[in-house]
């Protein structure tokens, strides 16, 4: 019988190269790794640090465009670098298996969840597909998914997020590896959510004796889950300790930096006290998805130079209140007034000028900008519909938006995304929207996805252009770190409806609306004992009644 103490992953020396267009470059250099059975390893860093990269080495796996250039990688006493292909594909997903970041973009939109979460354990002939049926509604019920028997049956398009990622990590688990790679798992999940997929992790670990690397950019929620913390800088190992250690006394100046951010907060502005217009009223709104009503009452208003933040768990109505304003889909009852003036339902029937005032910013920008179109195009090309700007006049404003976003013309006007790191990519998506020149801009879970260094840098960029151009932000978010940084207002909704709304400082002291309070308690914290401590006073069956309830 093998014990926690057993070594199952030894990486030595580990060199990654990645291929530029004319030349290879390191991009992992000389990294080592020990992994015990059990143990669960926190790999943190900012972009481009190499995290994902080295995640995907433990798997004898090299992405597009990179190559294992030496080290040595053994898995339970096999070298996954001399290994066959063969070999190594007997491992993935069944003894090594991946959770990725974005479970949308994972799943396959053309097959039922659970047709995809059986095809690894019956491929592998570890259970027939009417057991791994059954198995796969128990992981769903373990992670807490609404409707275990029936949710699995559904296609990826038909759950939220949150609930899609659960459903992958589930998937994660079907057939029982050794291993398991987490790369950011609970990113794009809302805090109450996020709490459950923690939990049901941390007891699948210590329940099936299963090792896991965990890669996340979020420190508090790496100080739940994981037994060590090696941080990471542009390939190098920079320190590696025990998660007490590293949060009571990092040693490198680099690691005590990750430490300290989220450091900026700017100054709360309240509402005009003379009787101004809203640059956006949203009133006593309703919306539904076919049959099912979705929005139920929704009302606040959003001033110019303000920013009011829209928060609460997957599934609340946040978005599909953002689809609403932006005219994707039109409410069943209630108004949208800009400026004074009552917006038509449906975004076709908006004047050109209607459209161009309220823009938006992507969650993922790797998704939201097209990777084969020059950032001059994406940048200029909403200048060019709104703005009727040619030639000369498009090419100084396309550098003048980049200025604005801190990057140098010079130096991206001719690149494509894929070429930018993803706080980049962000800054580009940000730029396409001032190109409209707008004057209310939503923002949906523009930090979620970036590190907390660059998502620093993101939150006062946004900060320096709303005082400068005097923006009306909209921000969704999950983040409460993130609204207590940028937010004047805070709405909360919970199942369509707005629970309670205010001033930001009024909404972080109590008393709060259960729901609320629910929220505020949720908020991973830099204390190992953090989940552990919650889970004791909530009961571990209560924390997915609350969140439902």
């Amino acid at each position: 019988m093998t014990g926690k103490n057993d070594i199952l992953l030894k990486i030595r020396d580990l060199q990654i190269q990645g291929f530029t267009g004319e030349d290879w470059v390191d991009i992992i250099k000389g990294v080592n790794l020990t992994l015990k059975r059990g143990e669960v390893l926190g790999l943190i860093g900012e972009s481009g640090a190499g995290k994902s990269t080295l995640g995907a080495a433990a798997m004898g796996y090299a992405r597009d465009g990179t190559r294992i250039s030496g080290g040595t990688i053994e898995f339970d006493g096999m070298e996954l670098t001399t290994a066959s292909a063969a070999e190594r594909r007997a491992l993935r997903g069944s003894r090594i298996a991946y959770v990725a970041q974005s479970a949308a973009a994972s799943f396959n939109p053309a097959h039922r969840i659970i047709n995809q979460h059986t095809e690894a354990p019956v491929q592998y002939r570890i259970q027939k597909r009417v057991q791994a049926q059954e198995d796969a509604m128990q992981l769903y019920e373990k992670l807490r998914l609404p409707n275990p028997q029936e949710i699995g049956f559904r296609y990826p398009h038909q759950v939220s997020g949150g609930q899609l990622q659960r459903a992958m990590t589930a998937m994660a688990m079907a057939c029982r590896p050794d291993l398991i790679i987490f790369d950011e798992p609970t990113t794009a999940l809302d805090v109450t959510t996020q709490i459950e997929v923690l939990a049901a992790i941390r007891d699948i670990v210590k329940e099936y004796n299963t090792a896991a690397i965990y890669i996340t950019h979020d420190l508090a929620v790496v100080a739940q889950m994981a037994d060590r913390i090696k941080v990471l800088l542009k390939g190098e190992e920079v320190e590696t300790a025990s998660t007490e250690k590293m949060l009571d006394d990092p040693q490198d100046e680099y690691t005590k930096s990750l430490w300290a951010v989220r450091s900026f907060k700017r100054p709360q502005k309240s509402r005009p006290t003379a009787d101004v217009t809203p640059v956006l009223s949203v009133q006593n709104i309703d919306a539904s998805y076919g049959d099912t009503p979705v929005l139920h009452d929704v009302s606040f208003d959003i001033h110019a130079g303000m920013t009011v933040a829209i928060v609460g768990e997957s599934g609340s109505g946040k978005s599909t209140t953002a689809r609403c304003i932006t005219g994707l889909l039109p409410p069943t009852r209630g108004q949208i007034a800009f400026n004074g003036i009552v917006l038509p339902p449906d975004y076709r029937d908006r004047s050109k000028d209607q459209l161009r005032q309220a823009q938006m910013i992507y969650q993922m920008a790797d998704t939201a900008l097209n990777p084969k179109v020059r950032i001059s195009e994406i940048i200029g090309r909403p200048a060019q519909f709104y703005g009727g700007l040619r030639g000369t006049k498009l090419k100084a404003r396309v550098d003048e938006l980049l200025d604005l976003i801190e990057l140098e013309p010079s130096q991206y006007y001719n690149r494509y995304p894929p070429e930018l790191s993803g706080g980049q990519k962000q800054r580009i998506g940000i730029a396409r929207a001032l190109a409209a020149e707008p004057s209310f801009i939503i923002c949906d879970e523009v930090t979620s996805a970036l590190d907390q260094l660059v998502a620093e840098g993101i939150l006062k960029l946004l900060d320096g252009l709303q005082k400068q151009l005097n923006l009306a932000y909209m921000f969704i978010t999950h983040d409460l770190a993130t609204v207590r940084s940028i937010a004047d207002e805070v709405v909360v909704m919970q199942s369509g409806r707005v629970v309670e709304q205010g001033p930001k400082d009024q909404m972080f002291k109590p008393p709060h609306h259960p729901y609320t309070d629910l929220l505020l308690s949720s908020v991973p914290e830099m204390d190992p004992d953090w989940l552990t401590t919650l889970l004791e006073e909530r009961g571990v069956d209560s924390i997915g009644e609350a969140a439902r309830t």
